[in-house]
């Protein structure tokens, strides 16, 4: 993942030729390593806005993404999440600049979070996605995410797995550890699994290193990896590219 630093906005806001610097270097050695995809996010704006971000960060977000699609080969994928939950924000950066994917990070339910309360709003994602003329953008939702806990009565994630592809028509599931880096607990992959069946891909989304990739990769569909490819193994720093690529070599690539 390309976590970029805090954006013109934040409390600790850089300049854009920095942020756009960092972002280009993380996207090109993940993709000389042999990675299918990046995924952007604001990760550098905490502490994160439950809701919508303000104009200056879609703006921002739209500037580094569309650079980092223009830099990479047509097949490396790119994907926008904007913290914490802003799906609208993050479908149109996705419309405007060519990515082919958004991750939503509460895309059906209620969940509790450092945040605040954060609901899904699926019927509204769903629906901007087809009126904006982005149907070739697919959504990736995350069962019971990290950093948060569910409201109401407590449903298994293979229960949630089935509803976020059946109601919430999400083209892939994400299933995490409890927080950043954290790996997932196997019967919570097995769980997701069941729940959606064959109907889309089940991601693993946190706690994957070299150790553990094979291992998941004969599961998930896919992974993403942030953390464990960092300069010390740090969330924030730059992504490291002797650990990027022994993740790719780890995961039989």
């Amino acid at each position: 993942m390309v976590h970029l630093p805090p954006l013109p906005g934040s409390p600790e806001a850089r300049g854009m030729d920095e942020v756009l610097a960092a972002a280009l270097h993380d996207a090109r050695v993940l993709a000389d390593a042999g990675f299918d995809g990046v995924l952007v996010e604001n990760f550098g704006d905490q502490p994160f806005l439950s809701g919508s971000v303000d104009p200056i960060t879609v703006a921002a977000m739209a500037r580094v993404v569309t650079a980092v699609r223009d830099a990479l080969p047509q097949a490396v994928q790119v994907g926008v999440n904007v913290l914490r939950n802003d799906a609208r924000s993050a479908l149109a950066v996705a419309a405007a600049s060519g990515a082919g994917f958004v991750r939503v990070n509460v895309h059906c339910g209620v969940r509790a979070t450092d945040q605040g309360v954060i609901e899904g709003r699926a019927w509204e994602t769903i629906r901007l996605r087809e009126s904006w003329g982005g149907q070739g953008v697919a959504v990736w939702a995350d069962v019971d995410v990290k950093h948060s806990t569910p409201m109401g009565l407590a449903r298994s994630i293979e229960e949630e797995a089935e509803e976020l592809v059946g109601r919430g028509m999400a083209d892939a599931v994400i299933v995490t550890g409890g927080a950043t880096g954290a790996q997932v607990a196997p019967q919570d992959l097995v769980a997701a699994l069941r729940g959606v069946g064959d109907a889309v891909p089940v991601i693993v989304g946190s706690g994957v290193n070299e150790d553990t990739v094979g291992a998941l990769l004969q599961r998930a569909a896919a992974v993403l990896v942030g953390t464990s490819i960092k300069e010390g193994g740090v969330t924030h720093h730059p992504v490291d590219p002797a650990a990027a690529a022994r993740l790719v070599a780890a995961a039989g690539r």
